[in-house]
Order: structure tokens, then C-alpha cells, then sequence
């Protein structure tokens, strides 16, 4: 989805360009498809669990269901396991969905989302937007123009069978 900080709002919610292109190929190819989010505006009182339910109802409304959902609620500073760059989202949503971490792919759009899936033993893959840091891009291993791109790199150039068993997208905050 387009970046928008703490986004409360569905009607805010704007598909990236090729995510509905890159969701249908990965589903298509039968590999489950979730979302690992770091939402800290709950834990700053600028979102409820209700408008963050909302996001998500209004994404799988645009995009279609995702297999999994793993959303980390608190700041920056709660030192929480699960908060992105920490790989507990990961290996949630891995658990969920009964793949280990080493056939998995995290596609994200700033380097804690690689860290995270670093950290968990997955693959990260980045597609940089306009929040993405020079410095994140330089240090990515794998980096796409978008998401149909990023799916490629993981699936292969005809989105034939490939190595992932499970694709999750990172969120912002």
C-alpha cells in the first residue's frame, strides 16, 4: 500500500503500482501471501486497534485475503520483540502459516523490513519509495523497481516455481 503515517483512514488506502499484478502471481503460484506491520501509532494514542482493523479489511477489500496478518502495536522505544527490525513478526506470521523462515521472502520498502527478515533467517527483498534511505538501498542485497519485480527476483523472470514457500510484506511504522 502507498505510505501514508499513520493511516487510520480506509478510504486512504492506495494499492502500490503492480501489487495487485504481484499478490495475483504469488497466489496463483499457491505460495501464501501475509503482511508483517509495525504500527506504533497505537502505542502513541494516534490509532486505535479499530482503525488499524479497518486498514486491514479495506486492503484485503482491494488486494484479496491474505493468509496471514502479523501487526506489532508498540513503539519504538518498548523494546518489543516483535517490532520490525526485530524478526518476531517473521517468525510469527512463519508460524502461522507452518513455513519455516528460511523459505520465506520479506518484500519491503525500508531496511528494518530487511533486518526483520534478516534477523528471522528469510529472504528480504527491497523496493524503495520515496521514504527509503540511500543508505538502506545501498545496503540491500536484493533490490526492485516494484513489486511485480521483487516477485520476479524471488519467483523467477516468468514467475515460475521458485525457492519461497511464503511471501510477506512489510509495513511502516
Amino acid at each position: 500500500m502507498a505510505d501514508v503515517p499513520y493511516n487510520g483512514d480506509p478510504e486512504r488506502v492506495e494499492p502500490m503500482p503492480s501489487a495487485r499484478e504481484a499478490v495475483a502471481a504469488v497466489r496463483a503460484r499457491g505460495v501464501p501471501v501475509g503482511v508483517v506491520s509495525n504500527q506504533s501509532g497505537v502505542a502513541r494514542g494516534l490509532l486505535t486497534y479499530r482503525q488499524v482493523a479497518a486498514v486491514r479489511q479495506r486492503v484485503e477489500e482491494l488486494l484479496g485475503q491474505f493468509d496471514v496478518w502479523a501487526v506489532c502495536p508498540h513503539g519504538p522505544d518498548d523494546e518489543c520483540p516483535c517490532r520490525k527490525p526485530a524478526p518476531g513478526l517473521v517468525l510469527a506470521a512463519c508460524d502461522r502459516l507452518g513455513v519455516r523462515a528460511r523459505r520465506t521472502a520479506v518484500i519491503g520498502d525500508i531496511g528494518a523490513d530487511l533486518a526483520a527478515a534478516r534477523a528471522a533467517g528469510a529472504r528480504g527483498v527491497l523496493v524503495p519509495t520515496p521514504v527509503t534511505r540511500r543508505a538502506e538501498i545501498a545496503a540491500a542485497d536484493r533490490v526492485a523497481d516494484d513489486l511485480l519485480g521483487a516477485v520476479r527476483l524471488l519467483l523467477g523472470p516468468e514467475l515460475g516455481a521458485g525457492p519461497a514457500r511464503a511471501v510477506a510484506s512489510g509495513g511502516r511504522r
